[in-house]
C-alpha cells in the first residue's frame, strides 16, 4: 500500500482532483493522511500557495501534482505508476460513430 500525506484546505478542488488523479493512476491501493493547513500558520505561509501537495514517506514532495504529466512521472520515479491506466488518459478520443447507430428521416437513431 502506497502511504502518502496529502496537504490541503476545506473545499480545495484541485485536491480533489489530485485524489482522484493518484487512485487511478497508482498501481496499488493509495492511503492518503490529509493535513490541514489552514490550522497552522506556518503550513499556510509554507504551502498556502502551493496546495494540494503531496509528500511519500520519504518526504519527497510534489506540488501541483494534480498536472497528469507532473504527476505521472513522480509515480513512475517510485514504482507507483500504473502505465496501462496512464496509456487510458492519454489515448486520443474514439471518434468512430456508435455501434447501431442508423439514420431515418435526417435524425439519428441509437439501436
Amino acid at each position: 500500500m502506497i502511504q502518502l500525506s496529502l496537504y490541503t484546505t476545506m473545499g480545495c478542488h484541485l485536491c480533489s482532483q489530485l485524489e482522484a488523479l493518484v487512485a487511478a493512476l497508482a498501481n496499488q491501493e493509495v492511503w492518503l493522511h490529509h493535513i490541514e493547513i489552514s490550522d497552522d500558520d506556518a503550513l499556510v505561509k509554507r504551502y498556502g500557495m502551493r496546495i494540494p501537495v503531496i509528500v511519500d514517506s520519504e518526504g519527497n514532495e510534489l506540488d501541483r501534482g494534480f498536472e497528469l504529466e507532473r504527476l505521472s512521472t513522480w509515480l513512475r520515479q517510485r514504482g507507483w505508476l500504473d502505465e496501462a491506466a496512464l496509456a487510458a488518459f492519454t489515448a486520443p478520443p474514439d471518434t468512430a460513430p456508435p455501434k447501431g447507430a442508423h439514420q431515418r428521416d435526417g435524425r439519428r437513431f441509437l439501436g
